[in-house]
């Protein structure tokens, strides 16, 4: 069985020339007044009914497989979240192999008029994709970058081992959310990000860090330059953002399919996630004062867009970051490591 499909009457809705910078957070999201039954509210169930019984490989394979639907991997995932999903490993995380070389990398800025034109009806702003111009070359080495992003179990090893103060804001009352253990780890700040790729470096002796921009870039879009990992089009099937419906994470790459060339998961939608680096202007590129440099002056660029942002955010190129006077922005962050 395939994986469901969006509802266009739910979750694509258009904004007309109302800029979303200027929408409360309930409309940034397209949400009715009152409240309507979610796109899996009544799969979900029937999913968990039909998983009952099954093995921990067993609910791997399921969440695996692309002829799985998304309800019954989405519940493989919580069941393994329970039961312990053999896939997160805070001290030896899933590391892939991304190849360097002389890259590209950003917006050619004779194609900015076509982006806004497909995206237009979702309220932005043309300064937030100028700031991806314009597309120029630089130098990588050989890099690793894990295969999911940081988990609420691997951040919680961290608090654990460390004692380290800041808590996710996702974490309600300051409890670890057990049900969401194999959910990527949500909203923490830049610094905690830091603090986490530090620590394990530290534990482990091997070279943890956050990715650059340049790095997180190479590895979602490929040689090809893709506008998603997967590939040019949108497809709500393969990535968990505002337009799939669910307007929450989900289990670490429970959407099969999305994955980048090389095998990376979840670059596109579910959580937000930081770089290393703070916003500056591509070479050859203008610096741009849009409202997050307002709110913040320097902040830490993040990449790939969330459950709680639309398909824009989850382009490859888009350079993005935290926006405080928001409560709907899922910030977490995934590891490279150095070779």
């Amino acid at each position: 069985m395939s994986g469901v499909g969006p509802d266009p009457a739910w979750h694509w809705p258009q904004f007309k020339a109302i800029l979303c910078a200027e929408l409360s957070d309930r409309e940034r999201l397209g949400l009715p007044l009152r409240y309507v039954a979610g796109r899996l509210d009544a799969a979900l169930p029937t999913a968990y009914a039909e998983l009952r019984g099954r093995s921990i490989d067993q609910l791997l394979e399921t969440l695996a497989s692309p002829l799985s639907s998304l309800a019954l991997r989405l519940a493989s995932g919580g069941l393994l979240a329970l039961l312990g999903d053999p896939r997160i490993r805070c001290e030896h995380p899933e590391m892939l192999a991304v190849p360097g070389g002389e890259v590209q990398i950003g917006l050619d800025s004779a194609q900015l008029d076509q982006v806004m034109l497909r995206y237009a009806g979702l309220g932005l702003d043309r300064s937030w994709f100028a700031k991806e111009c314009p597309r120029h070359r630089l130098s990588l080495k050989a890099f690793r970058l894990a295969r999911y992003p940081v988990t609420h179990a691997e951040y919680r090893e961290f608090l654990l081992d460390t004692g380290y103060a800041e808590l996710p804001g996702s974490w309600q009352f300051r409890q670890f959310p057990q049900a969401l253990a194999n959910h990527p780890v949500y909203t923490v700040s830049a610094a905690a990000a830091d603090a986490y790729a530090q620590w394990l470096a530290q534990r482990s002796g091997r070279g943890f860090r956050l990715p650059t921009e340049a790095e997180w870039e190479w590895a979602a879009a490929g040689p090809q330059g893709s506008e998603f990992p997967w590939g040019e089009r949108f497809d709500a099937n393969l990535a968990n953002t505002a337009e799939t419906g669910l307007l929450t994470s989900s289990p670490v790459g429970a959407f099969v399919g999305g994955e980048s060339t090389y095998g990376v998961s979840d670059l596109a939608g579910n959580v937000e996630e930081y770089t290393s680096e703070n916003y500056a202007a591509y070479p050859g590129g203008e610096w741009i004062a849009d409202h997050l440099a307002q709110i913040h002056g320097n902040y830490r660029v993040a990449r790939g867009g969330s459950f709680a942002r639309f398909r824009d955010l989850a382009r490859t190129r888009r350079r993005h970051g935290h926006n405080p006077r928001s409560a709907t922005y899922a910030m977490g962050f995934r590891l490279a490591e150095s070779i």
